[in-house]
This record gives structure tokens, sequence and C-alpha cells, in this order.
């Protein structure tokens, strides 16, 4: 029998190594080298909280101001894990430290993506990564209530995750006079309900303050308007598990990792066709080819057709595009995609695309939340298209009708749900649109396809 130790040997003779010693390539692998403990006795004995003693001084060092730690973190060029990417450094010094009224920190772990699975095992796995990442940020904004919003369908992870706020604060770490200094910050965990649209940030702000979830009007944006109209700044959760590892080692070394304008490791979660689905964790600009060989390649031997390199949401790309590729968030761009939420649905030569799409349609006809009219109708519009078409029921101009349609709808939303239910629309049907139209002409009904 394989041992964790071996797998781990093997991945890294591959040449694709992880800066993140505390954190994991998959749950088996994780829970394995480290028993399966998530404590903090055990975060503790890899590093952990060492990060939040350097900057408060307490490790025999003068600590680190704000400021130099708002710098490191934009040194290391790392961008936001949740899906827009935009760089976290940036986003911290918008917050307004000279704000005299309360000021809130947000963890947005309503990991909700079809495909997307890295959220929830950081959180069972190494809670107090986060826990240490969030004490870190609030420090440098100066900020003293935290939330982690938690999805609604994860509640044995939720409760993970209140058992170690309960470690952190009997060890000192949280609540009043953090490590007996000046700097205080109270976090509490909040369970959403599994709506798919309160990983909004905004929607998630509505769901927090007990109001229903959906999507604010921005301006204003929660850096000046957010939790209680407050001053806000939100975060995923896998970007706050890389900031410990950062202020260890330095802005540089985590740059390093990865490559130019895109810092560090990402954890995709690699779904669908391939022999061994799970999390890996790797350098941005790691080639997709090497990523898919991580994976075991495409199960049964079959051949890869098509793969969604960044959740649902992101317009899929056909094998001969993705194959040249290297996993990192200007690469896929340029592709015509998006790296997202870093969701690889890989899908092989057996894959119906009209199936597929009309699933994807059906989940973000059922998710929006129908506070705007493109996204309430056109949703809806698009997904009864495109189940006629799967159905035998075809019209002659009905592939032109779906591009009009997610035209009408994509930019003109308050939130981007509209925009993710229009991209994958019209990028099937600019990469396999032949499929479609076969179907549409010989008015036969596609045969399901097992998964």
């Amino acid at each position: 029998m394989t041992t964790a130790t071996q797998i781990l040997s093997q991945f890294q003779a591959t040449g694709v190594q992880t800066c993140f010693h505390d954190r994991h390539i998959n749950p088996q692998i994780y829970a394995s080298l480290n028993g399966g403990n998530w404590s903090i006795k055990d975060y503790e004995a890899r590093g952990g909280y060492q990060a939040l003693r350097r900057i408060l001084g307490k490790d025999g060092s003068e600590g680190l101001t704000q400021d130099q730690v708002i710098a490191t973190v934009k040194e290391s060029g790392l961008r936001g894990r949740g899906g827009a990417g935009f760089p976290t450094g940036l986003k911290w010094s918008f917050m307004p430290r000279s704000f005299p009224g309360q000021k809130y920190l947000v963890c947005n772990s309503d990991e909700g993506e079809p495909g997307t699975c890295k959220d929830r095992d950081i959180l069972q796995f190494n809670p107090h990564i986060v826990i240490e990442g969030m004490i870190i940020a609030a420090y440098a904004m100066g900020i003293s209530v935290g939330y982690n919003y938690i999805h609604g369908e994860i509640f044995q992870t939720y409760e993970r995750f209140e058992a170690a706020l309960e470690e952190a604060r009997a060890a000192g770490y949280l609540g009043d006079n953090i490590l007996g200094g000046s700097f205080s910050f109270q976090l509490h965990a909040a369970h959403g309900f599994g709506a798919y649209i309160c990983g909004e940030e905004t929607a998630l702000l509505e769901s927090l303050e007990g109001k229903k979830g959906q999507p604010r009007f921005k301006p204003p944006f929660p850096a000046s308007f957010g939790l209680y109209g407050k001053p806000t700044t939100i975060n995923n959760t896998e970007t706050f598990a890389a900031v410990p590892w950062i202020i260890r080692n330095g802005g540089a070394a985590y740059l390093e990792c990865g490559k130019p304008n895109n810092g560090g490791t990402k954890i995709f979660s690699v779904s669908g066709d391939v022999e061994k689905p799970g999390n890996y964790e790797v350098p941005l600009g790691t080639p997709f080819a090497k990523l898919l060989e991580l994976a075991g390649g495409v199960r049964k031997g079959r051949q890869l057709k098509a793969v969604i390199p960044g959740g649902s949401s992101a317009p899929v790309l056909p094998a001969s595009i993705i194959m040249e590729c290297t996993m990192d968030y200007d690469s896929i761009a340029k592709a015509g995609s998006m790296l997202g939420s870093g969701a690889v649905i890989v899908m092989d030569d057996s894959r119906s695309m009209v199936e597929s799409l009309l699933r994807l349609s059906y989940f973000y006809s059922h998710e929006s939340c129908g506070q705007c009219t493109p996204c309430r109708e056109g949703t809806g519009w698009m997904w009864r298209v495109i189940d006629r078409i799967q159905h035998g029921q075809g019209r002659e101009g009905d592939l032109d009708l779906l591009n009009s349609v997610a035209d009408n709808i994509q930019g003109r939303t308050i939130c981007a749900l509209g925009d993710a239910a229009a991209m994958p629309v019209r990028a099937m049907i600019k990469h396999f649109r032949p499929e479609f139209e076969a179907l549409i002409r010989n008015k036969a009904p596609q045969a399901a396809t097992s998964v």
C-alpha cells in the first residue's frame, strides 16, 4: 500500500513544489501526514501562529507596523482566490484605517460554485491557518471584529471552525489584548443556508445582517459602506490561508512560488472525467497538462474534449486550447476564460456539450435571486431554449437567439450571476456549435450521459 509520505514524494518528484508545508495537497494526504489532527496543538507544531507573534513583536523582534504588513502582502503578488483575482494587498490598502467607528473583516467561505470544494477542506483540515490569516489582516487594517460566513450545506465544517475558534480564544490569540498586547480582535462564525447568490460579497453582507441575500448596488463599495453600513474588507478563505506563510517567509519568497503578477500557489479542485479527482495545490503558472497528469489523466483512457477551468461560471475551453495553457490568471484570460475559483471540470469525448450546458443553465436559472429582470427572465429563457434543443425540438435560429439573450444579460445586472449564466452559453456555442446544429437538424432527442 502506498503511504501518504510516498505520495507526497511522488508529487514533489514531478517538479511541482508546494510552498505551504502547513496546508494540504489533498485531504487524504494531509490527514495521514498529520494524524488527521486539526487542533491548535498540531498547528503550532507546524509553525502556526508564529507569523502573528512576529507582527506583534512577541517573538523577540520589534514587530511589524500595519504599513509593513500590507507592503509584504503587496510584494507577494497574492490575488484573491475566490474568483475575481483582485490584488489582496491593494484591497487592504483601501480600508480607511483612521475611520473612528467600527470596521469589519469578513471571510467569504460561502463556497457554492459547482465544481469547487477547496475552501471547505481548508476549514475542515486546517482551520487555524484561516484564523491566523484573518487576525493578521485585522491587525493590518485596524479592525476589531470579524466574521467567517460559511456555506450552509457544510454544517460539519462550520462546527469544526467553531471549535477552532474556541481553541484560539483559550490560547490568547483571539479576544481582548491578544498575547498581552494592545491589539484586540473578536472573530465569529456565521452559518449560511446554501444560497449560491450569497457568494456575491454584498449579498453575503445582507445575509449577515439578517436580511434576504440579495446583491447591493455598487457604489458604494464595501470598503466604505459594508456590514451594517461600516467600512468592511472581504476576502476568500484560501486568500486568508495564504497570509501566515507570506509573513513568515516574506512576500518575495511567495511570489517566486508562482510567476509575475501571479504569486504563490493555488488549490485547484479537479473533478469530472479524471482518474483521481481531488484538490491539488500547485504553483500558479503550472501547465494544465501537468495538473491533468497529477489528477491521473483522463479516465478510462478516453480523449480530452473540453475543460471548464475556473468553476461553472467560467467559459469552457476545448482541449486544443487548454492543453497549451498554464494555470494562472493571465494565461487563462488570454485563452478566453477565467481562472475563477479554481474548479477545473474535465470532460472527455463521451460528453454531450448540449446536455452539459443544459445542466449549467438550469442551475443558474434556479439560483437567480430574481432582483434583476435580465437575469430573472433571461436565465430561465436560456434554459428552456437549451432544453428543447436537448430533447429534439430545436428550431433554426435558436443558437442566434441564445447568443442574443446572453448578450442582453451580460453586463446588465447588479451582480455577476447574470454574467456567470451568460458566459458558458456563449462559449459552448462558440467552440461546439456543430454539436448544437447537428442536434437541431436531426431533431433526435439526445441520450443522457452517465457519470
